[in-house]
């Protein structure tokens, strides 16, 4: 957290639960990395992830800059540390994200935006001194870019061959065509809501491909079949339920 927001404001949390989806990432890829070592030595092996330690793997290139250089990363808000400008701009509806800190990135988008005096800047010239003057050049960007709507810019940096893209809200992300194209809300009939829709398999098989078939069972739906499975009798689940045990 110490790494996330703005650094005017305390630590920021993600909007997303970071640790748990990486340690359960991480724990299906050591598995896998354990059941293919397991075809050439024929042995089993424990296999333990946690969470700090999947936290720690997700640092990155933040932890590197404290292991390589001793350096303590701080709150860069929007900006990266280095690749200038690199951030969120506004727009007349909204915002828009642009990553233009190398140099032939920075002169498309200058091209694009027909900002000749940002690329003559002499404090805009190189990648170190765009980062120096960071400050500066996100102003003098958020002023143009704060002219127009946000399709209006993400159609022009799409002929120009800059990188960008919109911030959508969750219903955005949703309708967004490519999104709809690639199938990732998968539509469920729930056992108490009725129809729905979930996330689906974010990769794609070519011989078995994923199959949303059920949604997530209700909380002691499927007692039974688990004590049946585990070899207990009709009657002693009966005399479980009546017990209270489950």
């Amino acid at each position: 957290m110490s790494i996330n927001g703005h650094p005017d404001h305390g630590p920021m949390r993600a909007g997303i639960a970071v640790a748990d989806v990486a340690a359960g990432l991480f724990c299906a890829l050591a598995v896998m990395t354990a059941l293919l070592e397991r075809e050439a030595s024929g042995k089993g092996q424990w296999v333990q992830v946690s969470l700090l330690q999947s936290m720690i793997s997700m640092l990155d290139f933040q932890a590197a800059r404290w292991l390589f250089l001793k350096e303590i990363p701080g709150q860069p808000g929007n900006d990266p540390p280095t690749s200038i400008p690199t951030g969120v701009y506004p727009t007349v509806d909204g915002h828009i994200k642009i990553a233009a800190g190398e140099q032939a990135m920075f002169k498309r988008l200058c091209d694009a935006m027909g900002a000749d005096d940002l690329w003559n800047t002499p404090a805009y010239s190189t990648e170190e001194s765009r980062s120096e003057n960071r400050k500066a050049l996100n102003r003098d960007l958020s002023e143009r870019t704060r002219q127009h709507t946000s399709a209006y810019w993400l159609e022009l940096f799409e002929r120009g061959s800059v990188a960008a893209g919109p911030i959508n809200r969750m219903d955005e992300v949703f309708a967004d065509p490519q999104v709809k194209h690639l199938r990732v809300a998968q539509p469920l009939v729930h056992q108490t809501m009725g129809p729905i829709e979930v996330v689906g398999q974010p990769f794609e098989l070519s011989r078995t491909p994923a199959q949303m078939r059920s949604p997530a069972p209700l909380r002691g739906e499927h007692t039974d079949e688990v004590l049946a499975e585990a070899g207990y009798s009709s009657d002693e689940i009966a005399e479980f339920r009546a017990g209270g045990v489950v």
